[in-house]
């Protein structure tokens, strides 16, 4: 090891998850908080996170530099651009609030950021178009509910903390593949992708028919449930379910077991990632809304709310911005990408290496190597989370969880450090990092068991209705999305459970069912109007005959993902293309 390190120390997990783990750092090692959400287990990826190799030294056109010379080659590059030729592209590798001093810098100096999503976008916006807001139910609620619906949601992969809290409750699973959870789940319904709106209408449908409605919550916060009853009656039933692969009887099993019921739907992001993911987002949510789960304790629905909801960010951000799913690197002369890998991880990866080609100056600032890295002419290795100080919220929770710094090493720089040496060169003015820690520090608030709480934030979201401008559920009033023609294959991009995105354990392989005749270890080419990829096949009889699962984080995937937007968010649309195989 590098780093000289304290006896025990509490800090928190900064990747981008809906856990939010805190962590105790003792002796050299990682290990679980045993008290609070955590509950004393951690992820694969923590657990083995010494394992990983970090960038040691910053480097300069292939040779190794320090880091004053990389922070001064920075500078020229900066210096030599005009303001308008300069982009920060920041990801959330590190999701904590401090990474967010570097747009402080660049827009305050007069450069361009980003905007956009690579992730729930699309979902956020079904949100806000129903409910007027985007608050989240905590995800410890569902330790209060009967029954737990993982709508393509894979908790051992993605949110390992809230099994705990599902023991002895009746779980149902709507999802495309057979996940760990949906094998032991009371209902799986293995739908054909991209017909999650149709279920969800459906099962409002039948709920009206059969008088299983919350009248009551109804009238009072969505009284336009008449008309929405009568929008789902455009589906036609038999035939839909017959595209879907889903039967009434397991439309039935599913309103039976919610009936009169505290209800959890618990949300995943794959729902989402085609251009109509808005209205597949709202779609569940007025199935919830016809159930009256809004309001009360151990119901609602869990997606991904805002972890910076009523939290003032200290910092200028104020700036001109082009899409993150689209960018035009060629447009820019300096390109500075922080805890990001867009070339992996921006849809169209293609289009992404030949735009970003034309760069000039291609500046990573960041943990690991990766395809990013490969292409960058500087690369300024980040502090990890264990070297300095930061403090974090949760999309999942409404913890905020401080992170001192709990080891010293001379690897790296933090973001904050970095950002000081530019105001400082460049005239912008910056507060010490002690004064950002306390701003966010201030909204904050303990209770008695000394854990610290966002404040006024709603443990039960809506309770006194929602947040449109009459406060009521706003539904859907128009039926857009249609049901996928036959032929191509559906492709999934969910997360790996060996790799978050491009970090750690990644994938090498394509999983398709064995019944389609391609040979394990065979290499085969996934092709869509986009761009294709090579890879070697696995077996997994998990998966639906109609579906080619790749994982987010694997090396070439997005080749086949197109650059578009989702109608109703600047969000990428990673499921939008199907996709053929051929050996």
């Amino acid at each position: 090891m590098d780093w000289l390190f304290m006896m025990s120390s509490v800090t928190a997990c900064p990747l981008d998850c809906y856990d939010a783990c805190e962590i105790v750092f003792e002796n050299g090692r990682l290990k679980g908080l045993k008290n609070g959400y955590t509950q004393g287990f951690l992820c694969p990826h923590l657990n083995h996170f010494d394992k990983h190799e970090f960038i040691k030294k910053p480097r300069y056109n292939g040779r190794e530099i320090s880091i004053q010379e990389a922070l001064a080659i920075l500078k020229e590059m900066i210096k030599e651009s005009q303001k308008d030729e300069i982009l920060h592209y920041r990801g959330s590798g590190n999701f904590a609030l401090m990474q967010e001093v570097t747009d402080h810098f660049f827009a305050s100096y007069g450069a361009t950021l980003t905007e956009g999503t690579l992730c729930d976008g699309a979902g956020e916006a079904g949100i806000e178009e129903g409910r007027g807001s985007n608050k989240n139910m905590p995800i410890t609620e569902v330790a209060k509910s009967d029954v737990v619906i993982f709508w393509g949601r894979n908790p051992h992969t993605t949110s390992s903390h809230v099994l705990p809290l599902i023991k002895n409750k009746t779980v149902i699973v709507i999802d495309p593949v057979k996940t760990q959870i949906a094998k032991t789940a009371d209902v799986h319904i293995q739908l054909k992708p991209h017909t999650d709106i149709f279920l969800a209408m459906l099962l409002s449908r039948f709920l009206h028919i059969e008088n299983g409605c919350d009248e009551e919550f109804l009238e009072k916060y969505a009284s336009e449930y008449e008309d929405y009853y009568e929008l789902t009656q455009n589906i036609r039933i038999k035939a839909v379910l017959d595209q879907m692969d889903v039967s009434i009887g397991q439309l039935g099993d599913v309103l039976r077991l919610v009936k009169d019921k505290k209800v959890a739907i618990v949300c995943g992001v794959g729902i989402q990632k085609y251009s109509d993911g808005a209205d597949v987002m709202r779609a569940i949510d007025a199935f919830a809304a016809m159930l009256g789960l809004f309001g009360k304790e151990g119901c609602g629905v869990s997606y991904l709310g805002s972890s910076r909801a009523n939290i003032v960010s200290p910092f200028n951000k104020k700036s001109k911005k082009v899409s993150k799913v689209n960018t035009e690197f060629s447009d820019f002369k300096t390109v500075f990408i922080q805890g990001a890998n867009p070339l992996s991880q921006m849809p169209n990866s293609t289009r992404v290496k030949e735009t970003i080609s034309k760069v000039r100056n291609i500046v990573y600032f960041g943990l690991y190597e990766n395809e990013t890295s490969e292409m960058a002419n500087l690369i300024i290795p980040a502090k990890s989370f264990l070297y300095k100080d930061d403090i974090r919220t949760s999309y999942s929770h409404n913890k905020m969880s401080f992170m001192p710094k709990v080891a010293q090493s001379d690897i790296g720089i933090s973001e904050y450090d970095l950002s000081a040496y530019l105001c400082r060169e460049f005239g912008v003015e910056l507060q010490s990092e002690e004064f950002y820690i306390k701003h966010f520090r201030n909204f904050a608030v303990q209770r008695i068991d000394g854990s610290w709480y966002v404040e006024n934030r709603e443990e039960i979201p809506y309770i006194d209705g929602f947040d449109t401008d009459d406060g009521e559920f706003a539904f859907l009033d128009e039926l857009d999305s249609k049901v996928d023609e036959e032929g191509s294959m559906y492709l999934i991009t969910c997360k790996s459970p060996t790799s978050l995105n491009s970090q750690f354990n990644r994938s090498e392989h394509v999983y398709l069912h064995s019944s389609l005749g391609f040979c394990e270890g065979e290499l085969v080419t996934i092709s869509s109007v986009d761009g294709s990829v090579s890879l070697r096949v696995k077996h997994n009889n998990d998966l639906r005959e109609d579906c080619v699962l790749i994982y987010s984080g694997t090396r070439g995937v997005n080749n086949l993902t197109t650059k578009k937007h989702s109608l109703s968010a600047k969000s990428a649309i990673f499921q939008e293309n199907k996709v053929e195989i051929r050996r």
